[in-house]
């Protein structure tokens, strides 16, 4: 009998032996949990409700693929009015929200935005009237209005922390345009609304990552939206997930301090960090082994607007290739949407610490949709272990 075979013998089943080797389950890897209609993740594909993201990229807003992760569905143009309207409405935070959320942020300027944009999805569950129902219907509207708030939850963060006072929402302008007014305290340019819109196309759903599966984890013990939701932030928050935007400019920002002076090349940096065993941040992903295809959509929208808008920053980008050139050759790692997000965001004059933030202004859509999916159809996610501790003992023979 081959091994790892098994036959029956007057009802018993017996197992022969097997040499194969045990794979490394650690984190999951590998392993299919669950179900799920919202998205489909693969070696060459990006699939949101059936739609592909480079399509999305190329011919959808983020208003549209908001509306088909939440409703479901491709939006009619009237869907889309009144669904765009709905977030307009939504996006003025409670004065009793704004209160709260500028005292913690006085009370330590120097907190991460990820920990005081939880705090602030914490605080607006008490001002939510449908917190704790978890009907479809509920669930709908406080995911359109987490939606609309969290951008503006991240802009007022933003600017209490540089010691300017908050602006409103501008109802005219689009979710990503009101991310960068909320921000900078200024209308920026419609080709700079456009690069942010496409980012947050790319961010917004990715099946079951770390974030969503911790979301899925709390909303299956029948908790509430919001709740899920404070355990996705907590999750996206690591360097090893959500902050590896933040991690790999932080890396690149390290390589120009290191070679500014010409005393070292960036092959020599590179090859510093492989002898030291360095964690290089934004390249590799668990499912994507031949490269992940959001990072070429959005480094192309990053040059683009350093060529119209900042050319100033074109030496970023250079020094970007060069590194993903000694990555791909050296290690044949790819690397993933965190590190040209890195470079576009940091071309655009956004502050690092908010890179992760802007990453749950998008993602929140797909958490949401994730929720609402294991509400509607709900068993506890309590998987098993595998002991590996010591064998049984006795306490008063130890």
């Amino acid at each position: 009998m081959p091994a790892g075979d098994c036959q029956h013998l007057e009802g018993i089943l017996f197992m022969a032996p097997t040499t194969t080797k045990t794979p490394d389950t650690r984190g999951l890897a590998g392993q299919t949990i669950g179900q799920t209609e919202v998205c489909s993740v693969n070696q060459t594909q990006l699939i949101y409700r059936g739609y592909e993201i480079a399509d999305l990229a190329a011919n959808t807003t983020f208003e549209e693929v908001s509306h088909l992760l939440l409703v479901g569905h491709k939006p009619s143009d009237q869907e889309l009015a009144d669904f765009t309207e709905e977030l307009a409405g939504y996006r003025p935070l409670p004065d009793a929200l704004v209160s709260m959320l500028v005292d913690a942020v006085r009370a330590n300027p120097q907190a991460h935005p990820m920990s005081l944009l939880r705090t602030g999805v914490s605080l607006a569950s008490h001002l939510d009237p449908d917190c704790e129902d978890n009907s479809p219907e509920a669930e709908l509207r406080k995911s359109k209005r987490l939606l609309a708030q969290i951008g503006t939850m991240i802009g007022l963060i933003q600017r209490t922390i540089d010691g300017n006072d908050p602006v409103q929402p501008d109802p005219s302008l689009s979710h990503a345009a009101n991310l960068l007014l909320g921000m900078t305290g200024q209308v920026q340019g419609e080709f700079a609304a456009k690069v942010m819109d496409v980012s947050l196309v790319l961010y917004a759903e990715h099946d079951f990552n770390a974030s969503t599966f911790t979301s899925r984890v709390i909303a299956s013990t029948n908790s509430d939206m919001h709740s899920a939701v404070c355990g996705a932030i907590g999750a996206l928050k690591g360097n090893l997930h959500g902050g590896a935007n933040e991690a790999a400019m932080d890396m690149l920002k390290e390589i120009m301090d290191d070679t500014a002076d010409g005393s070292m090349t960036v092959d020599q940096w590179m090859q510093q960090a492989f002898d030291s065993k360095k964690k290089l941040m934004g390249f590799g992903h668990r499912v994507y082994k031949n490269g992940d295809h959001r990072a070429g959509i959005l480094r192309d929208w990053g040059l683009r607007y350093v060529e119209a808008e900042n050319q100033a920053q074109q030496a970023l980008f250079d020094l970007g290739d060069a590194v993903q050139e000694i990555m791909l050759r050296d290690k044949n790692i790819h690397p993933n949407v965190d590190f040209p997000c890195g470079m576009t965001y940091f071309a655009m004059g956004i502050p690092v610490p908010q890179y992760t933030p802007i990453f749950v202004a998008s993602r929140i859509t797909g958490w949401c949709a994730h929720i609402m999916e294991q509400h509607q159809n709900n068993r506890i996610i309590r998987p098993l272990a595998e002991y590996s501790g010591p064998e049984l003992r006795s306490w008063n023979d130890s």
